[in-house]
């Protein structure tokens, strides 16, 4: 090797052994603990969370039994009520023939279970259009929304502002698509998206992501090809919020981005993936390329947005893949249920993820771990999110409501049209008498 290159290829290591060291500082403060564990096993189950009567469920809809056979591809369906650690059946989704690969949303604490795929006896496989729309309050699912304009399975979802789901590329029965549909669930209508880029760095099945303020961040994937290879490309959707349909996309080479059916979330300015694996599988878990059985990850991937770094933390939890949504009940408190672990074994496992160190606005007496908000001091964007139904007033320093709005899960407001000062934030809970008080700095 020429000295050169070897001076170079030694400044790339420090490097890159400085890079991976860095995740440990967040990641090691997430701890996991054991839930009840489901009814059954299940895998590549549509997972989310919804409040009912100002209790935080977990739902989880359809997947794969511990056979992995087609055969054992269902549409059963559970919810978890984290008060009482519980899990019961509810109705199953109101489909004809089982399904994998869907993905659900909370919008407005109404649930959307969007796409996925059907595998006949003969082998093949049928992307789904359909749209199954669950009411958590009664308990039951209301008449299907309109379908897909594109049927996808492996898709990326997630929600903006807690009113429109983005659902980015994925596999459509025979090739993954560049397309991006927006669903508005206020008027029942689709809408086209600027599509990702027509390549196989965005082009992917088995990607996640979620969308903090106005970005979507989507890592993982595999691309179209022989063995379907996982793509190491990490990817960003800026919205245009006078125009939500309009999306700039952005993306890079990162080896760490790698991952294949993880599960995303979000905690605060942070985006994260949990679990999944580093090779693509079929719904048995076995390789695509031939290889058998892939292992699951203990990983957490972490993406600070507040300055583009990719980082990635191992042991934060029990291996898992074959992930299909994460259920956020509070801020800082995810839950994972079901999916693959070691051997490809079927889980029947809930876990509770929970990061550390956050203890909420403070209250005189007592924290709110159900409710945060972000930034504060703010100046144009304000970021609430309330893990049960709430109904928050911004009073100014006369007293006065100046902004009142319904929030449950994430809603974001601009408030540069208010005058820079100390405020007074009440989060009224239906269930209390008393409402929650914290307080905001508004600069300019």
């Amino acid at each position: 090797m020429k000295p050169f290159m070897w001076k170079v290829n030694r400044f790339l290591a420090v490097f890159i052994v400085f890079f991976l060291l860095q995740p440990a500082v967040w990641g090691q403060n997430f701890g996991w603990s054991e839930l009840k564990d489901m009814p059954e096993a299940v895998s590549n189950n549509a997972v989310t969370a919804a409040a009912v009567e100002g209790v935080p469920y977990v739902y989880s809809f359809g997947g794969i039994d511990s056979t992995k056979f087609y055969s054992g591809i269902h549409l059963r369906s559970y919810r978890f009520n984290t008060v009482s650690n519980n899990w019961e059946s509810i109705q199953p989704l109101p489909d004809t023939l089982g399904k994998i690969s869907m993905s659900a949303s909370t919008v407005k604490n109404k649930i959307y279970i969007t796409g996925g795929y059907y595998v006949l006896s003969s082998g093949a496989e049928l992307s789904s259009n359909k749209v199954h729309v669950f009411d958590p309050a009664a308990n039951s699912y209301l008449p299907d929304a309109a379908p897909l304009p594109i049927p996808v399975d492996d898709h990326v979802q997630a929600v903006w502002r807690d009113s429109l789901i983005y659902i980015i590329s994925g596999w459509s029965n025979n090739n993954n698509v560049s397309n991006v549909q927006i669903y508005n669930p206020a008027i029942n209508e689709w809408s086209v998206g600027t599509p990702v880029p027509n390549n196989t760095n965005y082009k992917v099945f088995g990607a996640s992501g979620v969308i903090i303020g106005d970005t979507i961040y989507y890592a993982g994937g595999a691309k179209f090809g022989f063995a379907f290879p996982l793509v190491s490309f990490f990817r960003k959707g800026i919205i245009n919020p006078s125009n939500p349909n309009q999306i700039t996309w952005l993306g890079n080479e990162n080896p760490i981005a790698t991952g294949y059916r993880m599960a995303a979330g979000s905690f605060e300015n942070l985006a994260f993936w949990l679990g999944g694996s580093i090779v693509s599988y079929n719904y048995n878990g076995i390789a695509y390329n031939g290889s058998g059985g892939v292992p699951p990850l203990d990983r957490m991937l972490t993406y600070d947005s507040s300055n583009g770094v990719l980082t990635a933390t191992y042991g934060v939890l029990p291996p898992v893949m074959d992930l299909r949504g994460l259920a956020k009940i509070a801020p800082n408190r995810f839950i994972i249920a079901g999916g693959m672990a070691a051997a490809q074994k079927v889980s029947n496992k809930t876990f509770l993820l929970t990061e550390n160190d956050y203890t909420g606005p403070q209250e005189t007496g007592h924290n709110n771990s159900n409710f945060t908000f972000y930034p504060n001091p703010a100046n144009k964007l304000l970021v609430f999110e309330s893990y049960l139904p709430a109904r928050i007033c911004l009073y100014n320093a006369g007293g006065s409501c100046v902004w009142e709005q319904q929030v449950y899960n994430r809603h974001e407001t601009d408030v540069s049209a208010l005058p820079a000062g100390l405020y007074t934030i009440a989060v009224h809970y239906p269930a209390q008498t008393q409402p929650y008080y914290t307080k905001l700095l508004i600069q300019r």
